[in-house]
């Protein structure tokens, strides 16, 4: 792993993992070389035809059909694999598009074995539809690795870690957890949810996973204005049933979408680094305002994994949960009076947001299993943009007092 990484001082000296090596080369130019085109153009074409001219019956140039396969996913789908330390990599319509084209690797009888606390719409989708079609599907807090070891089954055939998870951000052991996984039964699939961190922060394959998985609706493309789902794996007989998968259910991306995909992640690296600086100073105010309970960063000492966080990951990204001193209200009344910081769901863009889990991303999740995980009302959701430092802190201050006035 280490000749893949290169020294940097911001992300080195705070004592995580050294980046990855040639990433933003990598990023910039992997699957956008321009002698692929007749025009040797330096930005790749968006290819919109829907189909493609043969040279006879079965005797195409590579593409025959958009939905099996398209010229700017192409360029997007190598890129990515190069950034994931991977072979290969298929984009999708959403992450959840990603998550249930992954699923259908297996039949009726089969185990799938999740991390508990999740982002919901995985959450909602293993629960409510993959156990509604007959797949066994148990949760577990994979966190504690002999909870890992007992939840295992013989009929297990995937496990589903998503680190940091959302919204508590706990960290999962990938390599631990692969290793018991494969142990068990070398033939398991491991699967990570890689969104949060992004392919900047962590790489998930060299840590022993089959399967890296996005939404690259967040960080991958970084700017609020695609939905799309990727996955990278370096297993050829993995990919071969997944790319059929891929054009067999047919929840593929758009060229358009493809090509603002690629160009976001020409600026990951930039972003990433941006993100971590903004999100840590963001941390370090809350964890010391007497008006919060409780700050949860990987990037803090105070976060439980923190450690594990330095060993597995080169950085972190801008995502912070904290709780709010009070009850409802005092949320509520806290996200009602941000002014820089948008009321929204979903994270990872350029701008930052905020939201209420209990209320929006997670309220598909049971009441009973969201108070088990800590999805209380006064939980609160930061994704930290790359606005500048100053105005980021002063406008979490300013809608703090709104919440808790002086007297």
């Amino acid at each position: 792993m280490a000749s893949h990484m290169q020294n940097d001082s911001s992300s080195a000296s705070a004592g995580f993992q050294p980046v990855f090596k040639s990433f933003a080369t990598d990023a910039i130019h992997v699957g956008s070389e321009p002698e692929q085109w007749n025009s040797m153009a330096v930005v790749p074409p968006i290819s919109l035809s829907t189909t493609f001219k043969q040279h006879g019956p079965g005797k195409h140039a590579g593409f025959e059909y958009s939905r099996s396969g398209n010229p700017t996913r192409n360029c997007l789908e190598k890129a990515v694999a190069a950034l994931d330390g991977a072979q290969y990599c298929l984009a999708l319509a959403s992450g959840l598009a990603a998550t249930l084209t992954i699923t259908h690797l297996f039949k009726a009888g089969d185990g799938i074995l999740c991390m508990n606390d999740v982002y919901g719409g995985t959450n909602r989708y293993f629960r409510k539809i993959a156990a509604e079609v007959g797949l066994d599907v148990s949760f577990a807090d994979l966190t504690k690795l002999e909870e890992l070891k007992a939840a295992l089954k013989p009929n297990t055939k995937m496990v589903w870690i998503e680190t940091p998870t959302n919204p508590t951000m706990k960290v999962v052991d990938i390599q631990g957890c692969s290793d018991i996984v494969h142990e068990h039964n070398k033939d398991t699939i491991v699967v990570v949810d890689n969104t949060f961190m992004s392919a900047y922060f962590q790489r998930p394959l060299a840590l022993g996973a089959d399967i890296c998985m996005y939404s690259a609706t967040k960080y991958m493309n970084g700017h609020s204005d695609v939905v799309m789902g990727l996955m990278s794996l370096s297993r050829e007989d993995l990919y071969e049933r997944l790319k059929f998968l891929q054009n067999a259910l047919g929840a593929v991306p758009s060229p358009f979408d493809c090509y603002m995909c690629n160009r976001g992640l020409k600026t990951l690296h930039l972003r990433m680094k941006q993100h971590f600086k903004n999100g840590l100073a963001a941390a370090q105010f809350l964890e010391a305002d007497p008006r919060v309970d409780r700050v949860i960063f990987p990037g803090l000492p105070s976060h439980p994994q923190h450690e594990l966080t330095k060993r597995q990951c080169t950085g972190c990204p801008g995502m912070i949960t904290f709780y709010i001193k009070g009850k409802l209200e005092h949320a509520s009344t806290f996200l009602s009076n941000l002014k820089l910081f948008a009321l929204a769901e979903s994270l990872g863009g350029y701008e930052s947001l905020a939201e209420h889990p209990a209320i929006m991303t997670h309220a598909s999740v049971p009441e009973n299993e969201r108070k088990k995980l800590g999805i209380s009302d006064t939980l609160i959701r930061l994704s930290v943009g790359l606005e500048d430092e100053e105005d980021i802190i002063a406008d979490l201050d300013q809608a703090l007092g709104a919440a808790h006035p002086k007297k």
